[in-house]
């Protein structure tokens, strides 16, 4: 078993076809399926079952596909490390992140790096949740993610600073006055909710915010984008929460925001299967640096008391 062989199958299984595969490879299709034979003898068994209109996978194929794919994308993330630890002057760098952070933090980040690194190429993916980021990092897509410390990661965590989380609502809302406002204050109003919101001790960030101070949200609309849910909220549809970073690039100066009183914070982190070197580690210096940690984000392993600062951590 080589790792061509799993190219080769990885490829006939994504064009469902061992022409389409044969062309994208630049190999002849007998060259191609001579490969797939050789691969399942060595595994005991067909991968693949040949139909009058394409390919599919048998049972045995469907249980080596992860495999063959983390084998794979392990072998590509080898190379690019080597090349990496010469330096940060060439090659390639995979960034995963979650799409908060991608559009609140790194453009500013990828602007330095392209300054500083011209000759390195940033490969940027984006993730709606935390755990689909930490599965993809783990099978190998990116050389590192930033996002909130993940659970239970067996490679390598970097703190890199915090998140304030804060509330958002129109210019003429009745708070509009204010710089701070307590989650009780907000118990009669409608909310803004985002599918990519945390989750705190099996619940969703807010309700268990709102639990806590006595009361349960009552959703207006749910939005897939925590910047959709701003102009939501800066429209009047309801209050928000955000990241402070996402405001201001999803509405400018059109809304208020209004830091909640505790305040809420999340930890950001750097986290990747193996240390960071080369261009990877001079990203991570380069992140630490415009994203400097200005205060402790609280307990690691539980949410703080609503009533003190609350960390958000895990989910969305």
């Amino acid at each position: 078993m080589s790792l061509r062989q799993m190219e080769y199958f990885l490829t006939v299984v994504e064009e469902a076809s061992f022409t389409r595969a044969a062309e994208n490879l630049h190999v002849t299709q007998s060259a191609l399926s001579h490969q797939i034979k050789a691969l399942e003898k060595s595994v005991g068994g067909a991968l693949l079952e040949r139909m009058p209109r394409g390919v599919r996978l048998t049972p045995m194929g469907r249980a080596f596909r992860p495999h063959a794919e983390l084998a794979v994308r392990s072998a590509a993330q080898a190379r690019r490390a080597a090349r990496a630890a010469a330096g940060a002057e060439g090659g390639e760098l995979h960034v995963a992140a979650l799409h908060s952070v991608a559009v609140g933090i790194l453009p500013d980040v990828f602007a330095r790096w392209r300054t500083a690194h011209p000759g390195v190429v940033l490969h940027l993916h984006e993730y709606a949740t935390t755990e689909v980021l930490e599965e993809e990092v783990a099978r190998g897509t990116a050389d590192l993610a930033v996002g909130p410390p993940p659970r239970d990661w067996s490679g390598t965590v970097v703190p890199v600073g915090q998140e304030d989380i804060v509330l958002v609502v129109p210019f003429d809302d009745r708070f509009a006055g204010r710089t701070t406002v307590r989650l009780p204050e907000l118990a009669d109003r409608p909310w803004v909710r985002c599918a990519m919101e945390p989750v705190v001790e099996g619940e969703r960030f807010l309700d268990w915010a709102c639990g806590r101070a006595g009361f349960r949200p009552r959703t207006a609309v749910l939005t897939e984008h925590t910047s959709t849910a701003v102009r939501m909220a800066a429209a009047g549809v309801g209050v928000c929460t955000a990241p402070s970073y996402i405001v201001s690039g999803a509405v400018g100066d059109g809304c208020v925001v209004l830091a909640p009183d505790p305040p809420w914070r999340r930890a950001l982190t750097v986290f990747s299967r193996l240390p960071p070197t080369g261009a990877a580690e001079a990203f991570v210096d380069l992140l630490r640096l415009t994203w400097p940690t200005t205060a402790p984000a609280g307990p690691p392993d539980r949410p703080a008391d609503i009533c003190t600062t609350a960390t958000v951590r895990g989910g969305r």
